[in-house]
């Protein structure tokens, strides 16, 4: 049977499927030598899989690819936690989902965007990174990641709710930060304690 344009264009996804069934178990606990939290490296392996599939024709040697995928997942964890490459963080999230107000605050915004998503679940901060962070389509997040279109859109819409969720949170916490400290002396509501005067 002849191969039609659309089976060649499976056959790389299916391809690297394949390898990501046979090779998991050894790349996870490759993870898990780059960083001690179990969850952080099935979020390591997730991040660096789906950097890999939009490059998996380039690797010509199949054997490489434990190797190739090691070192992906190295350079994530240094953009992660060392947070060497703030600028590759985007700033066209969804509308409600994070706002920039000026340029002052777009740096301080992208810190504060690497560091919120670390409150999600694995499954979740994969999702909400390869769509956007890696700007990879629905379609393309589901094969890198092993499930269904529906499945990444219901875990997107989970994902960036929670990240609104603690994007508040922080604000909220960060305002009552910012009132002022009570004087010595200051009543309990915060008033200053009325001087009352006395007789000589």
């Amino acid at each position: 049977m002849p191969t039609t344009a659309a089976t060649s264009r499976q056959a790389p996804a299916l391809d690297f499927e394949e390898y990501v069934r046979t090779r998991h178990d050894a790349l996870l606990r490759s993870a898990r030598r780059l960083v001690s939290d179990p969850a952080d490296a099935q979020d390591l392996l997730q991040t660096a899989l789906a950097r890999t599939y939009g490059r998996w024709d380039g690797i010509a040697d199949k054997s490489l690819a434990d190797a190739y995928l090691r070192r992906v997942m190295l350079n994530t964890r240094t953009q992660w936690w060392r947070a060497r490459k703030l600028d590759e963080v985007p700033t066209e999230l969804p509308p409600d989902a994070i706002s920039v107000d000026d340029g002052t605050e777009r740096h301080a915004d992208r810190a504060l965007l690497l560091d919120i998503l670390e409150v999600l679940p694995p499954r979740q901060r994969g999702v909400v990174v390869l769509r956007h962070w890696e700007q990879m389509s629905t379609e393309e997040t589901a094969a890198a990641l092993g499930m269904s279109p529906g499945t990444v859109k219901s875990t997107l819409h989970r994902g960036l709710a929670r990240l609104r969720e603690e994007l508040e949170s922080r604000d909220r916490r960060e305002f009552r930060g910012r009132r002022e400290p009570r004087e010595p002396g200051a009543g309990a509501g915060g008033e200053d304690e009325p001087v009352v005067a006395t007789a000589a």
